[in-house]
């Protein structure tokens, strides 16, 4: 019996693994716990040595990347609960009511801050959901959903996310390209949230009754410069990385820079502006700075980047897991476009994260299009393994802004996952039939 489990296939013991998070979440509620207790199970069951699962583990939590990444999460969570103490986020969320209803509001406050490309960015959109809602009349599991969903509209195409860097990278298109060529995934996703889950909400007019009341008559500052902050951030970063970048043309042993590090810098800048723009009080910041929702949140960012470890890096002297999973999808005789489409949602839906599912599964897909391939052919293949990997990325329990919406809700891993099973069904069946029709228009 022992030998058999051992033995099962790794993409059966990295979904099993993935199951056994949801259903230790739902017995115990707690997602770190539950993540955890996954993160653990699947390092015993991979097979791999004791000491190299240790290193493997303190490798990617000692590591630069990681340490930006939970310095931003901090930094996040710091700006959003300065936001709300400062008033800027009832004068937000009261600005786009004045203008939209409560439905469009539960949408375009999750997109505003979807243009910053920052790790666990749900984190900021969600309390402007919860805002929205001042009456309550809208469900936690829908506004969870609502807040995930059109948070990620932009990253198909948004050139300062890191996944779309990557896939520009692998594929050899220009940006331009992959921007013309991914911009409909954003339209067929804001079409699939719109169905499945705006429509649930009332229909309600701008300034309607549930509107935050708190100012009384007095009309909301511009919209503007309500959203400096997030302004100061996307204009740090993408200054950083221009200036980075040019930096690097003239002095070429320049060393990378840290993927985080112009986001982190940007926060501290927009801490500063909105500390600038509305002064706080120690008593205001205390509370602020020592929360224990900020190290509970960190300490699960870095749970499940070790969880990505352990699937994502070759360990020991044997190959990664991901790799496995690619070697025994080849050998079940899986055809090329079944690849395509299968290894990309695998790979999003495991690692939960667009940068994991490009660098894990497009190097395959590229390869499986061919050298010389024509143009059509590319793009085609192209924009059916990016929809389907961040599908998969979409309703991976590992994502960090499901993970952290859900704990913000204080709602069912599980139960918001099934609700999104639909749009994304709908967003998939789209690309499939732009694939088909960038094929047959390219002859």
């Amino acid at each position: 019996m022992v030998d058999w489990l051992i033995n099962l296939p790794t993409l059966v013991k990295v979904l099993a693994s993935l199951g056994l998070i949801l259903a230790v979440n739902r017995l115990a509620r707690n997602l770190t716990i539950s993540v955890l207790v996954g993160t653990l199970v699947l390092g015993a069951w991979s097979g791999r040595p004791a000491g190299a699962l240790a290193g493997t583990a303190w490798g990617r939590f000692a590591s630069a990347d990681n340490l930006g990444l939970m310095s931003a999460v901090v930094l996040v969570i710091w700006l959003s609960s300065q936001m709300a103490a400062a008033g800027v986020m009832a004068d937000l969320v009261a600005a786009v009511r004045a203008r939209t209803g409560k439905r469009t509001s539960m949408a375009v406050l999750p997109a505003v801050i979807g243009v910053l490309p920052m790790p666990g960015g749900a984190i900021f959109s969600a309390p402007l959901v919860d805002r929205i809602d001042a009456d309550g009349s809208v469900a936690p599991l829908l506004k969870v959903r609502a807040n995930y969903w059109f948070r990620h509209i932009w990253e198909y195409w948004w050139p300062l996310y890191p996944g779309v860097l990557v896939a520009v990278g692998i594929t050899g298109l220009e940006f331009w390209q992959f921007m013309l060529l991914q911009l409909p995934l954003t339209a067929f996703s804001l079409t699939a949230g719109y169905l499945f889950l705006l429509r649930r909400i009332p229909p309600e007019p701008a300034g309607g009754a549930d509107a935050d009341t708190d100012r009384g008559d007095a009309p909301a500052p511009p919209l503007l410069r309500l959203i400096l902050p997030v302004i100061v951030v996307i204009g740090t970063y993408a200054a950083v990385r221009l200036a980075w970048w040019g930096a690097a043309r003239v002095w070429p042993a320049l060393p990378p820079l840290n993927k985080y590090a112009p986001m982190v810098l940007g926060l501290v800048l927009a801490l500063a502006t909105l500390e600038r723009q509305r002064p706080l009080g120690w008593r205001a910041w205390r509370p602020i700075l020592l929360s224990p929702r900020t190290a509970v949140l960190v300490v699960l960012v870095a749970v499940i980047r070790i969880y990505g470890a352990i699937i994502e890096m070759p360990m020991a002297g044997e190959p990664s897991l991901v790799a496995e999973m690619q070697t025994e999808m080849d050998a079940w005789g899986i055809p090329a476009l079944g690849m395509i489409m299968l290894l990309p949602f695998v790979a999003g839906i495991t690692t939960g994260i667009c940068v994991g599912f490009v660098g894990a599964s497009f190097p395959i897909v590229v390869s499986l299009v061919g050298a010389g391939a024509p143009m059509p052919d590319l793009l085609a293949a192209v924009t059916l393994a990016f929809g389907f990997g961040y599908m998969g990325m979409m309703l991976s329990p590992v994502h960090v802004c499901l993970i952290v919406t859900n704990e913000h809700f204080k709602t069912r891993l599980a139960r918001s996952l099934l609700g999104l099973v639909a749009p994304a069904a709908a967003v998939l069946a789209a690309v499939t039939a732009y694939h088909v029709a960038i094929r047959l228009i390219g002859g």
